[in-house]
């Protein structure tokens, strides 16, 4: 008898905004990204979604992945965890946390695509 071994990915991806969760707190974002998007403090939030919905393309791209993606408030972040980080943040969550996107990784980011890709690298370095 034959036996393979198939490693499946197991990833687990913690997205952390630079926000706090609930409705007043979502309608104060949506202000401040129309008012003065210049100075609004979540990059993370500015890749993945425009001013009122999910960008097609970080959508697209997490509907399809075979990462196991959690998106969390900062809020909801520091409820779960005791680790603190510079948000927003993207965290590889295997066995504990680390770091796989910086806050200033984040910051210097400036379309989905970009995100995608940097993720892509990180999370499977053998695909080219």
């Amino acid at each position: 008898m034959q036996f393979h071994i198939v490693i499946l990915n197991t990833m687990n991806l913690i997205f952390v905004y630079n926000a706090n969760s609930g409705k007043l707190n979502g309608i104060l974002d949506i202000g401040h990204k129309i008012i003065s998007p210049e100075t609004y403090k979540c990059n993370l939030c500015n890749l993945t979604h425009g001013k009122f919905s999910e960008k097609k393309v970080w959508k697209d791209f997490r509907e399809s992945t075979s990462l196991d993606l959690i998106f969390l408030h900062k809020d909801e972040f520091e409820e779960q965890f005791e680790e603190r980080f510079s948000y927003p943040v993207v965290l590889n969550n295997n066995g504990g946390l680390e770091i796989l996107i910086s806050s200033e990784e984040l910051n210097k980011i400036s379309h989905p695509l970009e995100l995608i890709e940097l993720i892509k690298r990180k999370t499977f370095p053998e695909v080219k």
